[in-house]
């Protein structure tokens, strides 16, 4: 019995599909399991098989979009009414629960805000192109930084849910005190610079397009 277990192979390390268990590499894709919200890794194969948004299944493919809003129209007065606590929070549409929910982060991971989001329904309508964003599987990432002594400087990215959850793990490590303190900042702005770096100019939908995923707040 000690030679068999001597001999006996070691546990795979490496990355499986959560699915069919092949073998993933590092840079693999992800689907959002609806009812738990929680993120499966997946080889191209499973992927494939939850890409139709219009399908009513349990799990939903996560798309590689980037794109970026250039003059967003949120000064400190809207971004009050939003009611965020914090400058940094990604927006998504929940389809199970049938509204857009914020999270932002801090040292406990991605915390859900719980305020009222219905000025949210003007900034859409301000900004249509807003509305592109695909429930469940893309956030709106937004952030307020000061630029001069002066609050209101305001980026926000439309980007996959998996690349938020990313951002929020990184901060979890290194948040320090209130505000997360130095390295935390840092990699904010590299985080960003990445995304940036990826991103495309968000199309303006034309009149007649109908809207979708985040231009109704409950």
């Amino acid at each position: 019995m000690l030679r068999l277990s001597r001999n006996r192979p070691a546990p795979p390390t490496e990355e499986r599909c959560e699915m069919c268990a092949v073998p993933v590499g590092a840079e693999h894709q992800h689907v959002v399991a609806l009812e738990n919200r929680t993120l499966m890794c997946c080889c191209r194969a499973c992927w494939l098989l939850f890409t139709d948004d219009g399908a009513r299944l349990r799990y939903r493919a996560v798309p590689d979009r980037y794109l970026s809003f250039d003059q967003l129209p949120l000064d400190a007065r809207a971004w009050d009414e939003l009611e965020i606590p914090v400058g940094l929070a990604f927006l998504f549409r929940n389809s199970v629960q049938e509204r857009v929910v914020a999270f932002y982060p801090g040292p406990a991971g991605a915390t859900e805000s719980e305020l009222p989001l219905a000025a949210w329904t003007a900034l859409v309508q301000a900004r249509p192109e807003l509305a592109t964003v695909r429930p469940d599987v893309e956030a709106l990432l937004v952030r307020r930084t000061e630029c001069g002594g002066r609050a209101g400087v305001t980026s926000c990215h439309l980007v996959p849910i998996d690349a938020c959850y990313e951002l929020v793990g990184r901060l979890r490590t290194l948040w320090r005190g209130f505000d997360g303190g130095q390295e935390a900042h840092a990699a904010m702005d590299a985080f960003f610079e990445q995304v940036g770096a990826r991103s495309r100019p968000a199309d303006v939908p034309s009149a007649t397009a109908s809207p979708t995923a985040v231009d109704d707040v409950s």
